[in-house]
């Protein structure tokens, strides 16, 4: 093995005697830098998009959220429950009660989701960043309020200030027999005063979220609820906290945390990192794939070596690590080269935020976020290194098959 290593190392760094090898080989080196440089910079920016997204996510999602199994209401006054409100290891404890209302304002209706919840939950976390104009309060001296959506504003054009801004909810009044000659005895109908409109944030933008006694009186459920929302005082602790009270509620209850809660939200990001992976390793298969072409043209220049290779009683298997070697070389030094090139970009990026959106400083996002992750590297390194090593198989027997070709016809 060594010998081999020897010659190919000698191949690569010596000088060659015909200039367009020199290039050929850069060029090789280059394409696999490029693409390895390419693959690290794009992976880190999609953490960091990730990273953004959730977190916008996580400041309308409780950390952990209790839903019954079967049915979309339960009574939440069980002893085990009654239990978990009083841990110490949980900062906000809310029972939730949601469902589908009409909202009316100034002629105008739209569809959304109500949720209600305790006032003081609101108090125990800081959510303030939720908010995107008004106050973050949905009851103060003993009068309810409303924080709408995006998409509720937007569609009603709720203002936030004055006195005549107030939207009326129906909803259908539980155990109506449907008989009554006016269809609205079935209808309960509720009057409240938004306070405050939410970001936009997938998921939450038909919301009115207002206090639980509210929401029980208008959907006319004064017992059950739809769900209990926490939020623990340790984040690092959550998954060891929801294997708890899951195991302490049995089967009749599910524990879901926030990738549980958004499945298709978490899966959506994953998925997209993904495949723009696999379409960069596309693009940098194709750039590894001059290494093909170097090992060609070092075979030209070196059939006299390799003649006296032969005839000093080198077989073809010695021959072709030789040649093996020095493609892999090239996609090794290649690929560290590109990789450290790519953290340099991305720690460039992290510390002094050169690619900007262009939204200003006041948008959600106005330099592009990164996230360096160490397996990021790795991945990149042995995706290059594995599709390096199928080329230079493929070109070192292509090689050997070149000179024994040459042999045969030099023989005859």
């Amino acid at each position: 093995m060594r010998l081999p290593l020897f010659f190919a190392k000698r191949y690569l760094f010596a000088k060659k005697s015909i200039n367009a090898i020199n290039v050929i080989s850069a060029i090789s080196v280059i394409g696999v830098l490029v693409s390895s440089a390419a693959l690290v910079i794009v992976l880190s920016f999609y953490n960091g998009m990730e990273n953004l997204i959730l977190s916008l996510y996580s400041e309308f999602a409780p950390e952990l959220r209790i839903e019954p199994t079967k049915g979309k209401t339960f009574d939440p006054n069980t002893d085990t429950l009654l239990k978990l409100r009083n841990n110490p290891a949980i900062k906000s404890y809310t029972e939730v009660l949601e469902d589908k209302v009409l909202i009316e304002y100034n002629d105008q209706q739209f569809i959304a989701q109500i949720k209600g919840l305790e006032p003081k939950s609101l108090l125990q976390t800081d959510h303030s960043d939720m908010l995107y104009a008004g106050s973050f309060l949905i009851k103060q001296d003993g009068v309810n309020y409303a924080l709408i959506g995006a998409q509720v504003q937007a569609n009603l054009r709720v203002r936030m200030d004055g006195s005549d801004n107030n939207i009326k909810l129906f909803s259908p009044r539980k155990g109506a027999s449907g008989t009554s000659v006016n269809p609205m005895d079935d209808i309960n109908a509720r009057i409240i005063s938004p306070i405050g409109v939410l970001h936009y944030q997938q998921g939450f933008t038909d919301l009115v979220i207002t206090p639980l006694d509210f929401a029980k009186d208008l959907l006319s459920e004064f017992q059950n609820v739809s769900a209990i929302e926490m939020f623990t005082v340790d984040s690092t602790k959550v998954k060891g906290l929801q294997s708890q009270i899951q195991e302490a509620l049995g089967d009749s209850f599910i524990v879901k945390n926030r990738e549980q809660q958004n499945p298709l939200l978490y899966k959506t990001i994953r998925s997209e990192k993904w495949i723009v992976f696999f379409i960069l390793t596309i693009i940098g298969i194709i750039a590894i794939f001059n290494i093909i072409g170097s090992l060609t043209m070092l075979v030209i220049d070196k059939k006299q070596d390799m003649a006296v290779l032969r005839s000093l009683g080198a077989d073809n298997s010695l021959i072709q690590r030789i040649f093996f070697y020095e493609g892999v070389m090239i996609a090794f030094i290649g690929g560290i080269i590109g990789i450290g090139l790519g953290l340099a970009f991305c720690l460039g990026q992290e510390k002094y935020g050169f690619i900007r959106t262009g939204e200003g400083a006041g948008s959600v996002m106005d330099i592009y976020p990164v996230d360096i992750r160490t397996m990021d590297f790795i991945l990149v390194f042995i995706t290059v290194m594995i599709v390096a090593v199928g080329v230079s198989y493929i070109a070192a027997h292509l090689s050997v098959r070149e000179i024994k070709n040459n042999s045969i016809r030099t023989a005859e």
